[in-house]
């Protein structure tokens, strides 16, 4: 449900809320204009009592009773129209946090849904939609473009003799490390199991990817944990990284991850720190 909804459902609810106010302030005003007469008819009472030939008095108290019925009838109704636009303020109030309720839950289950759970990071399928956004603006600009396959060395030993836990624990440091080290442009995901790909835009030729492949190493190897991760001591991490460039290595999603995973698995054979495609 569009956010903009919400927007003007607040908007309605307090625009009711202030005419509601003003209504009532209106009754009050009319209830004390119903007392002002009942008290002047008093008055005019007591004044035809004591001179039972004053037709004047008469005329003018009959006439002020008839006004103040109709004032106490129309502060009555008044009463009523309140009561229902109070009603209808709290049923917009209540739909209006229902809509909010709504909302928050389509944003959690969208975010769910484009990043995975234990990392936090985007996964594939946000992965591969800027991917094919980036190609585009790639393609529209004549910028450059690079994929960073990475995957952990030696991960699965780590689970195996150190447990689940502490892989997991692993991935997240990792995933904390990454994220410090990118740029805000740029997107990492974590493609699955001890993979993660990186998404570089608008790079500039092999050598400036180089250095940043460096910084990525170095930050993937650092010998501290992110302070959130202190609490566990993990051993060393390596990793090996293949680099795919648009165009030279493929011009569509597909063609680009797949040079950038063959590019890893030389790196990993020749264990060297990262290797172009």
């Amino acid at each position: 449900m569009p956010t903009t909804k919400t927007k003007i459902s607040n908007s309605d609810v307090k625009s009711l809320a202030q005419v509601l106010d003003q209504s009532e302030k209106i009754k009050d005003v009319m209830i004390e204009c119903a007392d002002d007469l009942s008290s002047v008819n008093v008055a005019l009472k007591q004044r035809l009592a004591n001179d039972v030939s004053s037709l004047g008095v008469e005329n003018a108290l009959q006439t002020s009773q008839s006004v103040e019925e109709k004032v106490q009838h129309a502060a009555t109704q008044l009463s009523a129209v309140n009561q229902a636009l109070g009603d209808e303020v709290i049923e917009r109030q209540i739909l209006e946090q229902r809509l909010e309720t709504a909302q928050a839950q389509a944003d959690e289950s969208k975010h769910a849904s484009l990043h995975d759970p234990l990392t936090g990071l985007p996964n594939r399928l946000l992965f591969y939609d800027r991917l094919e956004h980036g190609l585009a603006q790639a393609n529209r600009h004549g910028w450059g473009l690079a994929v960073f396959f990475v995957d952990l060395d030696n991960f699965k030993i780590i689970n195996d003799t150190l447990g689940h836990a502490t892989g997991d624990h692993v991935l997240k440091t990792v995933a904390l490390r990454l994220k410090e080290t990118i740029r805000n442009d740029d997107t990492l995901c974590r493609h699955g199991g001890d993979e993660f790909l990186y998404l570089l835009l608008e790079v500039g030729d092999q050598e400036h990817i180089a250095v940043i492949a460096d910084k990525i190493m170095a930050a993937i190897e650092a010998p501290k944990d992110p302070p959130e991760l202190s609490s566990i001591t993990i051993p060393s991490i390596s990793a090996s990284i293949g680099i795919a460039i648009f165009p030279k290595n493929g011009s569509s999603v597909e063609a680009l991850i797949k040079s950038a995973d063959e590019a890893m698995y030389k790196a990993k054979l020749a264990k060297e720190n990262y290797v172009f495609a």
